[in-house]
């Protein structure tokens, strides 16, 4: 019966996959032999529960990369080898610790089949046989240790995922560019305020913008850098296009985060919008004193990101367009998992170019993003 589930729940994930996420599914690996899992199990004394194995059967691990499988949890399958490497890895960190601490942070007996790959966090699987527990599912956590109780077995684990890609973005199943990304927006707040809302006095104590930006500041690399081929295809694209693209998104912006009811937010977007650079702001133009009062009652309202919107408004409309769509994403991620889509519909919805590596921020020659430490490197990699 657990076979069945496992081998029925890779079903539904490969068929998904397939459908919807090619690329991630790609990375999927072939089925380990058994003599590997046994010589497995013998390097590191324990015996996989039957679900694991019967996984392993089918997909040994998935090839590590931006567009590899993972766990909503964001931790990749790991190959056997893998699983061994991780396993030890941890038994080693777990060394100096007395049994009771032990306990609660890792023993010899659990595996590790998921990794979040930045840090030590993973997914696990209880190999103790004769415990009520052998082959549940926990994740261990580098500050915390190991919490179990995710699922009871790995098929169940598995079908647990499968529901998750069937219910789509419901889910938290994002898919960009044939691949998966797991991704949540967080509900919409109250919608307080009103376009009616009278400006405040010039001398009323208010937090004040930062009005420093200027067109041609200088973006460094890590903001777009974070895009992945999204933010190559801006680094590559003409300026008047990323400045297109920056004026559509600072609008989303406005109006998924509540300011486009307000007259003076509305004004300055529709004049960039005809090509109409607004008057640059002191503290004191209406502009200024209504974002400013927005961030006050914002923060009355513990909402966070009309807030961030109204803080980075002013980058928007005077500043890089760069930083511009930058700052925009990163309120929107917080507001639609769509953003890569809708950042890909305005740029026009050119042919996205490969995930860029470092060879790629090596080599940009954009004066408007600053990539030097990458172009160092690889000047000290040619020679």
């Amino acid at each position: 019966m657990r076979k069945d589930l496992v081998q029925d729940s890779w079903d539904r994930i490969d068929e998904w996959l397939r459908e919807n996420a090619p690329r991630t599914f790609a990375t999927l690996g072939p089925p380990a032999r058994r003599e590997e899992i046994a010589a497995a199990e013998e390097e590191l004394g324990v015996t996989f529960p039957p679900d694991l194995v019967a996984s392993l059967l089918r997909h040994n691990g998935a090839r590590d990369g931006a567009e590899a499988f993972r766990f909503s949890t964001h931790d990749r399958l790991l190959s056997l080898s893998e699983i061994v490497g991780d396993t030890q890895w941890m038994r080693d960190i777990a060394e100096d610790l007395d049994e009771e601490e032990a306990e609660h942070y890792w023993i010899d007996a659990y595996l590790k089949f998921g990794s979040y790959g930045v840090t030590a966090d993973g997914l696990t699987i209880d190999c103790r046989r004769g415990q009520d527990s052998y082959g549940a599912i926990g994740r261990f956590f580098d500050e915390t240790g190991t919490d179990f109780g995710r699922a009871d077995s790995m098929g169940a684990y598995l079908a647990e995922l499968g529901d998750q890609l069937e219910s789509g973005r419901d889910g938290g199943a994002v898919t960009f560019n044939g691949r998966l990304l797991w991704e949540w927006a967080g509900p919409p707040g109250p919608d307080w305020g009103s376009a009616d809302d009278p400006l405040p006095r010039r001398d009323e104590q208010l937090p004040e913008l930062d009005l420093s930006c200027s067109p041609a500041d200088v973006l460094h690399v890590g903001p777009i850098h974070g895009l992945e081929e999204l933010g190559a295809l801006l680094a590559v694209l003409p300026r008047e296009q990323v400045a297109e693209a920056a004026r559509k998104q600072l609008r989303r912006v406005a109006v998924e985060a509540g300011l486009s009811k307000y007259p003076e937010v509305s004004a300055a977007l529709d004049a960039l919008d005809r090509g109409d650079a607004p008057p640059r702001p002191d503290q004191a133009t209406p502009l200024a004193l209504r974002l400013r009062k927005v961030i006050v009652q914002a923060n009355a309202h513990r909402d966070d990101r009309r807030r961030w919107a109204a803080e980075k408004m002013v980058h928007g409309i005077w500043g890089s367009p760069y930083r511009s769509v930058c700052e925009s994403v990163s309120i929107r991620a917080h507001l639609t998992v769509d953003w890569r889509t809708d950042l890909h519909e305005d740029l026009g919805n050119p042919p996205l170019p490969p995930i860029p590596d470092d060879r790629f921020w090596g080599t940009l020659r954009n004066p408007a993003i600053d990539s030097s430490w990458y172009a160092a490197q690889y000047t000290q990699r040619q020679g």
